[in-house]
Formats: C-alpha cells, structure tokens, sequence
C-alpha cells in the first residue's frame, strides 16, 4: 500500500491557514464557496467519483424545496440568480381529496413561493462553481479512514488501494447523516448524540409528461393526504414530477405483485393512476424497497478550535418541512457570519458557533417531525384550514404582531427557535381570542334570549303545523 502525503507548509512560513472539507454534497460545496471567498486554502474530499462526470449518479433524490434561507447563502456566493433560473416556483399545496377533487392551500402572501430544484444539478452546480477559486483543490474518491483532533492530520484511502493524509488548520464535517468525521466526536466526553428512524419509509415514482406538457398544474406541490400516509409530486424541469410514497413499512411490504399496486392506488389514489401509467407502477414500484429517513441531533457541533460539523452530519432531519437543504446552506452563512464577528479565530469562533446554532437544528428537526403529520392528516381537518384563515387574515390585520409558523421558517430568517416558541405564544392567544368570542357569542345571545323571551304560545303553533304535516304524509 502506497503513501502520499501532502504536508501543508506550517503556519509560520504561510499566513494562509488550510481548511479540509470532508463531504463534497450540497453543503460541503457551498461551504467551501464560503471558506475559499474569504481566501483560506480549501481541500474538499468526496468519498465518490466527480458526480459532473458520473453515469449514474448515486444517492437519494428527494426532490429539493429551495426557500429563502438557502437563497440568502447562495446569494452570498454569488449563486442565487442561476439556482432560481434552474427551480419551479411553487405557490401552494394542492390538497388532491379520494374523489380527486384539488384545492390550493397558499404557502403564505401572493408572491411568496418555494422552488422545486434537482438535487444531482444544483450539486453539479455549486461543484463548478468552487473549481472557480484558485486557492480550491476538489480531491474526488477520497474515502476518510482516520483523523486527528490534537493534530488536525487526515488520513483518506484512495480506490487503488493508495493512502493519502493531510493536515488541516481546520476540518469541516459535511459528510451526511452517516458522518465519518462525526464517529471521532462520539469518543469525546460530554457529546451528546442521538438518531431515530421513523417508522415510515419512502419511495420514488415519476409521472412523465402528456402531449410534451406537464401532466398536472406546475406550480404546486401536490399532496395525496391519507391520514397514516401520504403522496407527494414535485415539478421537474424536464415536464415530469417526481411523486414520493411515504407510508409504514409494513405497509410496503404488503403489497408484493404489480396487481395489488394496481389495487392500491385505486383505492388512495385514483386519479395519479392515468397520469403514471398501470405499467410504469407495476415495474417502478418494485425497482427499490422502501427507503429509510433518520433524523440525527448532536450537540456540540466542535472539537476545540479543529473541528466543525455542518449540514447532515450535524443535524439530518426528516423531508417534510423541506428545510433539510434550507437548514444546511443556513448553516454556512451563520458560521460566516460568526467568522466576522470574531476575526476568523477558530478557538472562539467554533464554540459560538455550537451555542448559536444547536438550539435552531434541533428545532427544526423537531418541526419537521410535527409537519409529517400535518401533511399527511391534518390538512384534511375543518378546523386545520378555518385556523389557517383565522392565522392569514390576522397576519394581513397585524403583520408584525402575527407571524404564520410556515411564514418564518420558509421565508424569513428568524432563528427556528425563536419561530417555534414565537408559535407558540401566538397560538395561546389566537385560542384564547377565538374562545372568548364564542364565550361572548353566546353569552350575549342568552342574554337577548332572557331579556325578550320569544312566546312559547309562537313555539308551540309550528310545532302543531309540522306535526300534522307529518301524519298526512303517513296517512295513505
């Protein structure tokens, strides 16, 4: 086994500190955009091959809702105007009901929307966009095997069986839920770490174009809502939609032949069937086995002043907020804006960094939990949509004072803590508005009742009438 070594000059012959990206996904890319616009020398290592030149590019592909978090970090590196030329806006849920009838839910005021994006693109995208910078160096089929906290040295196998170590002035972990960089942080004290896989799977279907158009309004993000489980379609640029199952796993596993997926959508999906095709389902359904989601929290997210972790390595969470992608670019422009805070000392700069940024992730995992079962159950409920009104028209009244949860996490920038304890309140004092009109409601109506009691002599002679009507009908 061969051992390249690449030992960067020390400190004190270069004044250019050296940063390892570990995980060449959407976060790690953007990162390093970050890291190398504010000139330190960046490495990024990715387990597999270049995806700009890969066949088959691997790896989940759920579609994207790129929201205003994640544009305010592509923005910074120049990136968003080509990002949002490259999505499909996305102005409302669009409910589909069992008799296939459709009825828009707005995400929040006319103009606001999210953006459908393709996750192998926009990766393939923020890649070109970091070859740009000269002081970058992407390094592909780096595997890490091993790595130092004290040291900051690297150790990655290549696949021919090759070594080749590093050492960095600092390692940003992006390498995903399953982080390689993370396993080291499970060895320090005082780190807190849990994952939890929910009982849910997921599954990828495509609806193709019909007569060269969209098969379905574009616009929107449908959703098949069935309570237990749900479908959803994303727009793709290439006129398809990418429809997602969500559903229990032994739910999956009960059906096992092309007809009882026939059967099935029939059953919750009538109207997708014409629009997939009964052949398309029968093969796609059974090309992949339901897939797993895991959410992860961690905390801290450093090791002294070497090591970081970002994005999915830090924080995965569940789809269904769509703030997976919006959480991680956040994620970057934070850690930037500390790096300027405190003068790019990492010694300061990466316990901040921890402090200020678990108590969101957390958050918005947690969020994203609770949005599953909005999407699946609750957007059927009456009380669901007259509250979603009652939120809207308040916002529209006081719109500093009523905020909509959906409102701050998809188009603001407020701390997801902050949102959802902000939600909270709000929702406290909506409820008790709501209760006391009713309250008043009534009470004034009992007290109108009692002032001018209507005679009992007027109840009872209609009464009569109704009666005799009904004996007449009875009587042949």
């Amino acid at each position: 086994q061969r051992t390249v070594s690449i030992m960067e000059e020390s400190s004190s012959t270069s004044t250019q500190k050296v940063v390892a990206v570990v995980g060449g996904g959407l976060v790690g890319a953007l990162n390093a955009c970050f890291l190398a616009k504010r000139g330190f020398s960046v490495e990024v290592f990715e387990a597999r091959e270049d995806i700009r030149k890969a066949q088959i590019v691997k790896g989940r592909s759920i579609n994207l809702a790129l929201s205003h978090r994640g544009r305010q970090a592509l923005k910074h590196v120049g990136m968003e105007e080509k990002i949002v030329s490259q999505g499909i806006p996305m102005h409302a849920r669009m409910i589909h009901s069992l008799g296939g009838k459709q009825s828009p839910i707005p995400y929040g005021k006319k103009g606001q929307y999210i953006l459908s994006v393709d996750r192998a693109n926009l990766n393939k995208e923020l890649l070109s966009e970091a070859e740009k910078y000269s002081n970058m160096k992407l390094n592909f089929d780096h595997k890490l095997k091993d790595w130092s906290a004290e040291t900051g040295l690297m150790t990655f196998d290549r696949s021919d069986g090759s070594k080749q170590q590093i050492r960095a002035d600092l390692i940003v972990g992006c390498d995903g839920a399953f982080s390689a960089i993370r396993k080291q942080f499970l060895r320090c004290g005082r780190f807190d770490y849990s994952q939890t896989y929910i009982p849910h799977g997921y599954m990828e279907l495509t609806m193709p174009p019909v007569n060269g158009e969209f098969a379905m309004k574009p616009n929107y993000l449908h959703i098949w809502p069935r309570n237990t489980f749900m479908m959803i379609a994303l727009p793709n640029l290439d006129k398809t939609f990418t429809c997602t199952l969500f559903m229990p796993f032994e739910e999956f596993e009960k059906i096992t032949t092309g007809d009882e997926v026939i059967e099935f959508f029939q059953k919750q999906f009538p109207d997708s069937i014409p629009l997939i095709g009964v052949d398309a389902l029968k093969r796609d359904y059974f090309r992949l086995p339901g897939q797993a989601m895991v959410s992860v929290k961690c905390c801290p997210y450093h090791i002294g002043d070497k090591c970081v972790l970002m994005g999915d390595a830090a924080h995965a969470v569940v789809p269904f907020y769509g703030q997976g992608m919006n959480a991680g670019f956040e994620d970057c422009i934070v850690f930037d804006e500390i790096m300027d805070q405190f003068s790019e000392d990492f010694s300061v700069v990466l316990p901040e960094y921890s402090r200020v940024r678990v108590p969101d992730d957390h958050a918005i995992a947690d969020l994203a939990m609770y949005n599953y079962i909005e999407m699946r159950a609750h957007v059927n409920s009456k009380w669901f949509l007259f509250r979603k009104h009652v939120d809207n028209f308040l916002h529209f009244v006081m719109p500093k004072t009523i905020i909509p949860l959906y409102t701050m996490v998809t188009f603001t920038r407020t701390r997801y803590h902050e949102a959802v304890k902000r939600w909270h309140w709000q929702n406290k004092v909506i409820n008790c508005g709501l209760l006391f009109s009713v309250t008043g409601g009534v009470l004034g109506a009992s007290y109108v009742l009692i002032k001018n009691p209507p005679s009992v002599n007027k109840l009872i002679t209609p009464a009569e009438e109704m009666w005799n009507r009904l004996t007449a009908v009875r009587t042949p």
